[in-house]
């Protein structure tokens, strides 16, 4: 039987991830919640949530000795990163006054500015919280079947700054312009929640699901 593990790190609510996966999976393959490199080496798909701050993921991904196993299975499977699991997949964060990440993708993590406002000028809130729009920039697989501008769930106060924007693989605006899906090799990753934004959000978790790995 095929399966998807969900890298449990002791971060974020990950069985809302699980529920999810679980209702978008096709038959014959299982979710699995895991903190084990072999699980998660065994997998056919990795998937990796989180919530929190960046300094802290790592220190929990260290304990675990699961940053070299999440590299691994980022360049040998398809892999999903969601909310913090995009962020560390940077080089390195500004959150906690500078933290060291994955860098499993090239670039950095920036925070919102304080100052930004919305069009009619009113200040815009950090941190983002709420249903945007995810413009969809490159044709993807994990895009099949989801309209151009679905809104999704987002929660977070940080965004990511890859060096090549050609990885970018969807914008959300929320007082510029933003990076909110990257897409590299057998990666795919989104600042936004899917297991909390409704039917596209499904949407992607079963193209992922169904997903080769191949563009």
């Amino acid at each position: 039987m095929k399966h998807v593990a969900v890298v449990d790190y002791g971060m974020g609510n990950l069985h809302s991830v699980v529920r999810a996966l679980e209702h978008a999976a096709p038959a014959g393959m299982r979710v699995h919640l895991t903190d084990r490199a072999a699980d998660i080496l065994a997998a056919d798909r990795v998937v990796f949530p989180g919530q929190g701050a960046a300094r802290d993921c790592m220190a929990a991904l260290g304990a675990r000795g699961l940053g070299p196993v999440l590299q691994e299975a980022a360049a040998t499977r398809p892999f999903l990163g969601i909310c913090m699991g995009l962020q560390v997949l940077m080089d390195d964060s500004d959150e906690n006054g500078g933290t060291p990440c994955l860098g499993l993708i090239p670039g950095h993590v920036r925070r919102f500015d304080d100052t930004m406002t919305d069009a009619r000028g009113a200040r815009l809130k950090i941190p983002h919280m709420g249903w945007n729009q995810v413009h969809q920039t490159r044709d993807h697989p994990l895009w099949a079947g989801i309209p151009q501008d679905s809104r999704f769930y987002f929660v977070h106060s940080y965004y990511v700054v890859p060096d090549d924007e050609g990885v970018v693989a969807g914008t959300t605006d929320y007082g510029r312009p933003f990076a909110s899906a990257l897409a590299a090799g057998q990666v795919f990753a989104i600042q936004c929640h899917p297991e909390k934004s409704a039917a596209p959000g499904l949407a992607l978790l079963a193209n992922f699901m169904q997903w080769d790995g191949a563009i």
